[in-house]
Order: structure tokens, then C-alpha cells, then sequence
């Protein structure tokens, strides 16, 4: 990796406020001959004397908006950085570039293989980056027809889950969790909801054993922060998912795992478990880190906090801030150059990783229009309906669990607002503290004070525990029902978010006081212990009450 000294770029920077007169669009990347690339450069593609700012530890996780911006400032839109020590990369900070960089596969691939690092031996075979940057027969690592054919597949499979059914069943795992609170009115939102949520749904969704749970969020934990157990983590948990897919494989069912093994595309077996894996780390990974930044966005954010009960912004609208300003996946790797090139006056080397700066592409003034100020001026983009950010990617590889993602944090939220009105932070906010880790931008604990709550919904009768999610097209409404009850639902109970879908309504107009997000206080009432218990002991409750030790 060659990298020209602070201030030399050779083509001024796009998306830069200091070349903001500049009268020529922005350089887009384009392959240079080696000797113009890299005449005079060490073994290592590093030249002499040039410091890289580190992406790993402290520096990400406390300020990251104040790292990318510094390095915005002294680079460009494309940044030298240390992914750990000894090993470099580039940050691609700026917003056309990330387009160019994901877009062109020609110049950019998505083969780790391809990777200059390892080849000349300089990564360690224990080294942290191993779990989110060794090449697998998926989607993520692949270009090309190949790619399409596992992407169908994974989006093909995601495709068959009801969207009804996944709003339900995320509103009941929700209530079990609360549910499972002690009667002192604290709670942490990260380890006590964000983290478990998911899992109660993903469990279901992928035909895992209810007892893998609390065991999956470690790993997963671990291989997603880059730590010193990623290794070890990332073994054991791809080996628990290659007994799943055996066992699927002689015995089907109504799960992902079984749809994806059955799908025209005939993945193998080492194709499935490393597709699983992909849904598992980025799927349920991305979800716990959307769900606590959106709740810590609700509880410090005054113009949330003052209109929420005002009715003019929606948890819709704090889902999709957080998208702009601390996406779950604030960094991602990657991509590799196939030749010697230039991205945003960067000289970057065949076999050069590109690290896509999702966060701070979104900051690009670039993405803001004119007169924006980075970070300031996000939130107004995104109460208006903009949804140019990047956190879900960009190009062929966008990622295709979006709007399953949506609907189980939206859901997550809405329920923990209905259910707990006057919830508020038991910290003060610059106490919130983040996981250093250079991928997920994520809490480590999210501490709340509650007084009152308002008691769950009416269950709907208990479905079988292997879950058989219908196709949208099957479930027609239960005759004799009033228009917007929905089928299975208690008597005389209408449910605006079990009968919406990603897009919109599925049918007809939806009432406005169902879809409203505001927390509701007519029916709050004292908290007394034991009085959310409900009669009947449901599957979720059996299983939230295991999880927190009960």
C-alpha cells in the first residue's frame, strides 16, 4: 500500500470542503501502471515515515465521528489506516468513492484471496481479523455469476418469511423478556433486550435448539469484535451449525435453514453452513446494535424525547437517523484492488484492502447536498424520508435482509415503548459506553429506570413450537371478521403492526392511533410484582425465564 504524505494527493479529494470551488467532477478510480503507482516503495507497499492511525481499540470506540473527521480532513475521502498492528489498510471515507468502490468489481473485488497480507505472511494464524476477513464459499467473498447464484438463494430464502407472523413473533419474545424483569423498575437494554431478542427469534427462524441461545450470543460476540476469543469462537460456532445442517439435511422443516438447503441453487453443505454463518453474525449482530442505538437515540436525543408524545416523529424516523449517524455496521471489509489504481487521490496496490467506512461516508458532505455540515444536519435528512444512507451497503452486494431486519427492531422498540411509557436513562448520557470494536458500532450497556408499564396485548392463541410460517399469499382473512382484525388474533383485538408490512400497509388504510409509535399513558398503571405475569406460562416466557436464571 503506497501512501503519499499528508497534503500530496494527487488529485484533489472529492466530496473535500477545502477543493469545494473545484470546477471537474470528481476522479473515479482507474488502473495505473506499476511503475506510476509505486516507484520507490518498501516490500511492504509502505513508504518511509508514514503514520497509520489505527482502527482498533479506544480511538473507534470512543469517538469515532471525531476519527473519521480527522482523517477526512488530513487524507481525503480515502484514508491510511492499521487494522491491527503491522497490518494496513484504506479507509474509504467518502461517499462517491464508496459508490465507485462497490460498483466496480472489475477493479475492487470481494476475494480476501486476493489479499496482500497473508500472502506475504504478515497476518498471524491467531491474528483478530481472521473471523471477519478469511475467504468462504458465500456471497460475501464471491464476484460474478457465482455471487448471484448464493444471493438468490440467501434472498429466496428470506423472501419466505411471513412478515405478519415475524411482527408477532417478535412482539411476543419482546413481552416474555419484559415480562421476565424484576418488580425494582431497572433494567440494562443492551444485555437484557437488544442482546437476547434477536436470538429468540433467530432461533425459531433458522430451526436451532432453544437451549443453543445464551451460547450463540457469546460467539457471536466475540467472533464480531475482532477479540482475543474470536478465533476460538469462530470455530465452535460453525462447527455447531454443520450439525444443524446435517440434521436439516436427512429431516426438513419449516425454517430458513431447511428453505435454504431446498433451494434451486443445491448448495452444499459447506455452502449452507457458511451461508448460516452469514446470516447469524450479520442478520442478528446488526439487529442488537440497531436495536440499542435507536433505544439510546429515543432516551438522549430532546427532539425525540420532547415529540415522541407529541405524535410528529415515529420510531420509524429514530430507525432511520440511526442508519445515517451510528449505523450498526459502522466499518466493513472489504475490498481487495485486482490491479494497481487510484481512488480519491489515492495510489492504492494490487492486493491493497479497502475497508468500505460506512459511517463516515454517510458524514461525507457529499451525501448531505448543499450548505450540510456532516453530522449535523443528519437527522433532518432523515426525518425528511431520505434513505441514501449506506448502512446496508451499496451495489450488487447490498444486503438482502433489510427488511426482515426492520421489521424486528421496529417491532422491538414499539413494544418496549407501549409497554414501558415514562422509561428513562438511569446515567447520565456521556456515561454510555461503546464496544471497541472496528466493525459493530455498539453499547455495552444501556441502563433504564421505569415506575409503570402498561400490561402486553392479548396472546394469540399458542402456535406449535416448530414454527410454520405461511406465504403472504395463503392467509387469507378468518371469515366473519371485522375489517382490520387480524386472523388469530383475541376478539374484538386489531393490530395495526402485526397487518403492516416492510412497504406499507398490506391492505386497505391502516388506522393512524395503531400505527402511531407514541407510548401510551391513559392505561399506564403502578407496577405491582408478578402483575405482568400472564395466566398461562407460553412457550417465550418458559424461555426467557431459563435465559435470565429462573
Amino acid at each position: 500500500m503506497t501512501v503519499p504524505e499528508p497534503g500530496t494527493t494527487a488529485v484533489p479529494p472529492p466530496g473535500c470542503p477545502a477543493h469545494a470551488a473545484r470546477s471537474v467532477p470528481p476522479a473515479t478510480a482507474r488502473s495505473v501502471p506499476p511503475a506510476e503507482a509505486h516507484g520507490g516503495t518498501l516490500p511492504g507497499g509502505l513508504p518511509v515515515g508514514v503514520p497509520l492511525t489505527p482502527l482498533h481499540g479506544s480511538a473507534v470506540a470512543d469517538d469515532p465521528h471525531g476519527l473519521y473527521a480527522r482523517l477526512r480532513s488530513q487524507y481525503g475521502p480515502v484514508a491510511p489506516i492499521e487494522l491491527e498492528p503491522g497490518v494496513e489498510s484504506w479507509l474509504v471515507l467518502g461517499y462517491p468513492e464508496l459508490l465507485e468502490l462497490t460498483r466496480n468489481e472489475a477493479l475492487f473485488s470481494k476475494d480476501s484471496r486476493r489479499w496482500r497480507v497473508p500472502a506475504e505472511g504478515r497476518l498471524a494464524a491467531d491474528s483478530r481479523l481472521q473471523p471477519m476477513t478469511s475467504w468462504r464459499p458465500t456471497l460475501l467473498n464471491l464476484d460474478g455469476a457465482e455471487h448471484q447464484r448464493l444471493r438468490a438463494a440467501v434472498a429466496d430464502t428470506l423472501a419466505r418469511v411471513d412478515h405478519r407472523q415475524l411482527r408477532e413473533t417478535t412482539e411476543a419474545a419482546a413481552d416474555a423478556l419484559i415480562d421476565s424483569w424484576g418488580p425494582d423498575g431497572t433494567a440494562d437494554l443492551v444485555a437484557q433486550y437488544a442482546r437476547r431478542l434477536p436470538l429468540l427469534v433467530f432461533t425459531q427462524l433458522l430451526g436451532l435448539p432453544d437451549e443453543a441461545g445464551a451460547h450463540l450470543i457469546r460467539l457471536i460476540s466475540h467472533i464480531a469484535d475482532s477479540g482475543p476469543e474470536s478465533v476460538r469462537a469462530n470455530q465452535e460456532f460453525q462447527t455447531l451449525l454443520v450439525d444443524l445442517v446435517r440434521q436439516r439435511r436427512t429431516t426438513p422443516g419449516a425454517d430458513l435453514t431447511s428453505w435454504l438447503l431446498a433451494h434451486p441453487a443445491a448448495l452444499t453443505d459447506e455452502e449452507a453452513v457458511h451461508h448460516l454463518v452469514v446470516l447469524m453474525i450479520a442478520g442478528n449482530e446488526t439487529t442488537i446494535c440497531w436495536t440499542g442505538n435507536t433505544l439510546r437515540l429515543l432516551l438522549t436525543d430532546r427532539r425525540f424525547r420532547a415529540t415522541l408524545t407529541g405524535g410528529r416523529l415515529t420510531v420509524a424516523d429514530a430507525l432511520e437517523e440511526v442508519l445515517w449517524r451510528d449505523p450498526p455496521t459502522q466499518n466493513f471489509p472489504g475490498r481487495w484492488a485486482t490491479s494497481d489504481t487510484v481512488l480519491g487521490g489515492q495510489f492504492i496496490a494490487r492486493g491493497d484492502m479497502l475497508v468500505l467506512g460506512l459511517a463516515a461516508a454517510n458524514a461525507d458532505p457529499a451525501a448531505q447536498g448543499p450548505g450540510a455540515h456532516g453530522h449535523a444536519s443528519m437527522g433532518h435528512a432523515s426525518i425528511g424520508g431520505n434513505r441514501a444512507h449506506l448502512a446496508w451497503g451499496a451495489g450488487k452486494h447490498v444486503c438482502p435482509a433489510q427488511h426482515p431486519a426492520r421489521i424486528i427492531v421496529e417491532t422491538a422498540v414499539e413494544t418496549l415503548l407501549h409497554r414501558l411509557p415514562d422509561l428513562q436513562l438511569a446515567v447520565p448520557p456521556h456515561e454510555l459506553a461503546w464496544r471497541p470494536s472496528p466493525w459493530s458500532r455498539a453499547l455495552i450497556s444501556l441502563p433504564v429506570l421505569y415506575s409503570a408499564f402498561t400490561p402486553p396485548r392479548p396472546p394469540a392463541p399458542e402456535r406449535p413450537s416448530a414454527w410454520t410460517p405461511p406465504q403472504v399469499s395463503q392467509t387469507p382473512q378468518t371469515p366473519g371478521a371485522a375489517p382490520g382484525t387480524v386472523s388469530g388474533a383475541a376478539p374484538g383485538v386489531t393490530s395495526g403492526r402485526a397487518s403492516r408490512t416492510a412497504s406499507g400497509t398490506a391492505s386497505g388504510t391502516e388506522d393512524p392511533s395503531l400505527s402511531s409509535s407514541t407510548p401510551s399513558d391513559a392505561t399506564s398503571t403502578a407496577r405491582t410484582p408478578g402483575s405482568a405475569e400472564p395466566a398461562r406460562r407460553s412457550w417465550w416466557n418458559s424461555l426467557a425465564g431459563w435465559w435470565s436464571g429462573r
